[in-house]
């Protein structure tokens, strides 16, 4: 496969695994081309054509040549400019080089619009019962403030590493939450769990999670305890790019939720979602994202591609073992 068939691939797998519908999709990447048609040719410049085929702002490649066929990947949630080096020293004592380095969080580009791919959270929150004007209005204050958050931050630092080194880099996000959103929500609702204790039970048996456990980060109930009875169990806070409003704990319990799974939470989110009765398990950071990777990298496994993972990735090759 190709550095662009990978991508490709990536998204197309994020597009089914979407919460919203595939309509939905179509809506979007309709507004959008909608809003390129209507800029100026000068102001077309600087428009990530990239958004009128591809909903996740998120998910990137960087390479002067999308056209590489690869034979080995190395793969880490975080990758910063150490990874980048660890590659080229890899590459320097090893026979079979690294083709491509994948990240799960975004790098480049991709970081600085990690906001737009929050507005999935809209459609979350309109799912599960909270009027879409409501939730519209939630997340609106937030996803100004994330934007402003990361405006700062030196987006090329990683992405620049590679240039110099020649490592065709980049970066699966969103696609693979939706991935883990999907596995998540069947695994659990097949289970059929009463109590808290028994979501623990269930993320223990994914691979995943239960290396995680051996790691001492596995799953582990931030509100409630193991006896609580679930009630309705929602998954409303594993995609969307990062935390949403946390003023949503309010309505989500209005919208009669007992339990949300998680797969990291902030004190102050905490905090609300106690005042609110509701229950939160977390599932655990670095395993749902290893999670995610693993559901889009079994399909190049299977075409021969070497996975090598590093920056806290758990590979888990479903037919295989962990490494």
């Amino acid at each position: 496969m190709t550095i662009k068939q990978i991508y490709n691939l990536a998204v197309e797998l994020g597009k089914k695994a979407d919460p919203r519908s595939s309509k939905r999709l179509k809506e979007i990447l309709r507004i959008e081309a909608k809003r390129f048609n209507s800029l100026s040719n000068a102001e077309k410049d600087f428009f990530d054509k990239e958004t009128l085929i591809n909903p996740y702002s998120d998910s990137r490649y960087y390479t002067k040549n999308p056209n590489k066929k690869i034979k080995k990947i190395m793969v880490g949630i975080d990758i910063t400019g150490s990874e980048i080096l660890l590659a080229d020293r890899l590459n320097q004592i090893q026979k079979n080089k690294i083709d491509l380095v994948i990240a799960h969080h975004p790098v480049g580009n991709a970081f600085a619009a990690l906001d737009n791919v929050m507005h999935l959270q809209t459609d979350l929150l309109a799912n599960l019962g909270i009027p879409v004007n409501i939730a519209e209005s939630l997340l609106e204050k937030r996803i100004k403030r994330v934007s402003r958050d990361i405006s700062a931050v030196n987006h090329y630092q990683t992405v620049d590493a590679a240039r110099l080194l020649n490592i065709p880099l980049m970066c699966i996000h969103t696609p693979a939450d939706n991935m883990v959103y999907q596995f998540l929500k069947n695994k659990i609702k097949s289970g059929k769990p009463e109590i808290i204790a028994d979501i623990i039970k269930i993320l223990k048996t994914i691979p995943e999670y239960k290396e995680a456990s051996i790691r001492g980060a596995g799953p582990t109930i931030f509100v409630g305890n193991s006896y609580r009875r679930c009630g309705k169990i929602v998954f409303s806070e594993i995609t969307g790019g990062t935390s949403g409003a946390k003023e949503m704990y309010e309505h989500l319990a209005r919208a009669g939720v007992g339990t949300i799974i998680s797969m990291h939470m902030g004190e102050e989110y905490r905090k609300e979602a106690e005042k609110n009765h509701i229950n939160v398990v977390i599932a655990g950071h670095m395993s749902s994202d290893s999670l995610g990777l693993n559901l889009i990298l079994d399909t190049l496994a299977a075409k021969k591609i070497d996975i090598i993972p590093c920056s806290g990735f758990i590979r888990v090759d479903r037919n295989k073992n962990i490494r």
